[in-house]
């Protein structure tokens, strides 16, 4: 274990969540708002933190597979113990593990909340809010490694362990490259849904910061009752509605398209999958409001597809309270939570790529039942998937099933009923946000004891980095030289 890279790149990681910090301070200063003091304190203290780290001389700078992970999961938890300071310190939450759970949420676009009062917030506190949203979307490191291309052949381990979906691929040979054109893309489609929202007649401040919230797909508003206050306004509903589908798709599809290559982004076999399911499971959902609610077919349209895609990319988002929904679509929306988006994108969930993975892997072995001679290899985009891809899958699935269940009994001591605690689990894990019953979309968190946020802050912190990285850092064995 390279114990020093380690230190150095969360030292850096430290300097980066400094610089962040900085930004909310400027918000907060520009409204004529006292709280800008607490975030240059927080800022100082991520700075002082960090600083020593980066200042440790390497021995080697190989950054081996265990490093990266290491270094992901300790970045991820430094980031979220530090970043709940501004909570405490502007008083905004000033219990710690409320502020915690508050951080966690964001930095991990899963967006659910114990706060139950937005508008009374500062400006500075709820542009942090949402800010932490846009660094977790993409990913801190990712953004590292696009910043500091020193780190050589040791970044790619960085941006597999961060970056979700069973598949890694580079866009163009060199890592560093690679992450500075999805963070380009990234930060292209924030500035293009701040214009769309602002047009649409946001204000400037929460253009922003719903745009934030949108491509990281993390659901967080500025607003108490959500994006549920512009249901007066189609326009905006319907451009966050694109703009958080676009949010789901691999970026490296909206990179192909950008460069031309448009017959090859409309037979990409996960792209096409995750445009069936939105498509099938709004269609179920209008249907079923019209028939079982007395909803018009053109307000149970707009419903339907508005909820399908956000709850399908974890943003989380609600215009109406589906809890109250025919048990069929919360049942359609609960199985899209496990889903989630794209591989790639800034989406959470299973991926459809690794159920792609799965399904196929289970044909193979059906056929090998029937036919034990048969010879056959598994296909993701005409490419043949390694075996340890397929195993990883695999074991992805078991890890995550069994945290699922581990988190739902760890809920149910709070005792508020068996679909609060399962969807809570869930909506924790797969980093959607709002659950259901007294747990729904138009409700918060703030109900819970202080030992299932930690449980849930947990899950969420698994679901990001999709387990791996944080059950290793937890693993004496990885430690061992």
């Amino acid at each position: 274990m390279n114990h020093r890279l380690i230190a150095n790149v969360l030292g850096y990681t430290m300097l980066v969540e400094a610089g962040f910090l900085l930004l909310p301070m400027v918000v907060a200063l520009c409204y004529g708002e006292g709280d800008w003091t607490s975030f240059l304190l927080c800022a100082c203290i991520c700075a002082i933190v960090g600083w020593p780290g980066t200042r440790i001389k390497q021995k080697r700078r190989q950054m081996q597979r265990r490093d990266g992970y290491v270094a992901v999961a300790s970045a991820w938890l430094a980031l979220s113990l530090f970043g709940a300071l501004p909570y405490v310190f502007t008083g905004a939450i000033p219990h710690y593990i409320n502020a915690l759970f508050e951080t966690v949420s964001g930095l991990t676009t899963t967006g659910s909340t114990i706060l139950t009062e937005m508008e009374s917030l500062s400006h500075g506190v709820l542009f942090w809010r949402s800010l932490t949203q846009w660094m977790g979307g993409m990913g801190v490191l990712v953004l590292f490694v696009a910043l500091m291309p020193k780190m050589g052949v040791g970044a790619v381990y960085l941006m597999r362990a961060e970056s979700p979906g069973p598949i890694k691929s580079k866009l163009v040979p060199k890592v560093g490259e690679t992450a500075k054109i999805l963070y380009s893309i990234y930060i292209g489609l924030t500035v293009l849904e701040m214009i769309a929202l602002r047009i649409a007649g946001m204000g400037w401040f929460e253009a922003v910061n719903h745009a934030f919230t949108t491509l990281a797909t993390g659901g967080f508003s500025v607003k108490n009752a959500g994006i549920a206050y512009y249901n007066a306004t189609p326009a905006i509903i319907w451009i966050i509605t694109i703009f958080t589908f676009l949010a789901g798709v691999n970026f490296s599809m909206i990179f192909w398209l950008i460069r031309g290559h448009i017959k090859d982004v409309l037979r990409n076999e996960e792209l096409r999958l995750y445009t069936a399911i939105v498509v099938v499971s709004t269609l179920l959902i209008c249907g079923n409001l019209c028939v079982q609610s007395g909803t018009t077919f053109g307000q149970s349209v707009t419903d339907a597809v508005f909820q399908t895609a956000t709850i399908i990319t974890t943003t989380g988002y609600a215009t109406k309270d589906f809890a109250s929904w025919p048990v069929f679509s919360q049942t359609i929306l609960v199985i899209l939570m496990f889903v989630g988006g794209c591989a790639g994108s800034t989406a959470g969930g299973f991926k459809i790529s690794r159920i792609q993975i799965l399904v196929k892997s289970l044909r193979r072995d059906l056929q090998r039942i029937s036919h034990p001679n048969h010879v056959s290899v598994i296909t993701v985009e005409g490419q043949m998937v390694e075996e340890r891809v397929v195993t990883s899958a695999q074991a992805y699935t078991v890890a995550y099933l069994l945290i699922l269940l581990c988190g739902t009994l760890a809920v149910s001591w709070d005792n508020l009923g068996f679909t609060e605690s399962f969807v809570s689990a869930l909506t924790c894990l797969s980093n959607v946000g709002p659950g259901l019953g007294r747990l729904g979309p138009m409700a918060n968190f703030a109900p819970l004891s202080y030992f299932s946020k930690a449980i849930l802050s947990f899950l969420m912190l698994l679901g990001r980095l999709e387990i791996m990285p944080i059950l290793i850092l937890m693993s004496p064995r990885w430690w061992k030289k």
